[in-house]
C-alpha cells in the first residue's frame, strides 16, 4: 500500500493553483484594447461600442452648432450586471500622442444622447450616444470599470480615423462653374 500518495512538492503546487485561480477575475478587459463591437467586461459594466462617426455640425435648421474641432460620435451599448444600481461615468479618448478629451456634457443636437447623469437598474442596458469635440485622428475609447476615484482600471477600444466616400464631397469632372 503506498504511503506516499500526497508528495511535499504538491503541497507548493496546491497555493500555486488557488493563486491562479483567483486572478481570473470577472474583469477580462483590464489594459486590454478592444475593436469597435467587441463585448467589453469590465467591473460592474458590459460595454459595446456599435460605431463611431465624424459631424462638423449638430443639429438642424436654427438649432445647428458647430465644433471648435470636429464632432466625434460615439454609439455604444452599456449594461449593468451588477445586483445595485451605478452610474456610468463620463467617458473620455486617448489621442496616439497620449493627449486626452473628455465627453461633452452638452449634447444639444445629437440625436440618442445619453446624458451626463446615467443611472442604470441591475441587469438593466443602456444605449445611446456620446460626442467629443476633438481633432480628425484616430483615438482610443477610455472605458473605466467604475472602481473608486485613483484606483479605477480601463479597457480601451480602438477608434480608427475612417471617412466614408458618402461624407466627401468629390468635385464633379468638367469645367467648373463659378
Amino acid at each position: 500500500m503506498p504511503t506516499n500518495l500526497l508528495k511535499p512538492s504538491s503541497f507548493l503546487l496546491l497555493p500555486l493553483l488557488i493563486l491562479s485561480a483567483c486572478q481570473q477575475e470577472k474583469v477580462s478587459g483590464v489594459n486590454k484594447t478592444f475593436g469597435m463591437g467587441e463585448r467589453i467586461d469590465i467591473g460592474p459594466f458590459t460595454y459595446v461600442v456599435v460605431e463611431a462617426g465624424w459631424a462638423s455640425q449638430l443639429g438642424e435648421g436654427f438649432q445647428v452648432r458647430s465644433a471648435r474641432e470636429r464632432f466625434l460620435v460615439v454609439n455604444l451599448s452599456v449594461q449593468n450586471n451588477s445586483n445595485a444600481e451605478v452610474s456610468i461615468p463620463m467617458l473620455s479618448v486617448e489621442g496616439s500622442n497620449g493627449k486626452t478629451f473628455q465627453e461633452l456634457s452638452d449634447g444639444t443636437g445629437l440625436s440618442q444622447w445619453l446624458g451626463v447623469l446615467r443611472g442604470v437598474a441591475p441587469s438593466q442596458p443602456l444605449q445611446g450616444r456620446i460626442v467629443f469635440d476633438v481633432p480628425l485622428s484616430s483615438f482610443r475609447l477610455r472605458l473605466p470599470d467604475g472602481g473608486e476615484t485613483g484606483y479605477e482600471k480601463y479597457a480601451y477600444v480602438d477608434i480608427p480615423l475612417r471617412i466614408d466616400a458618402d461624407q466627401v464631397q468629390a468635385p464633379l469632372p468638367g469645367p467648373q462653374v463659378k
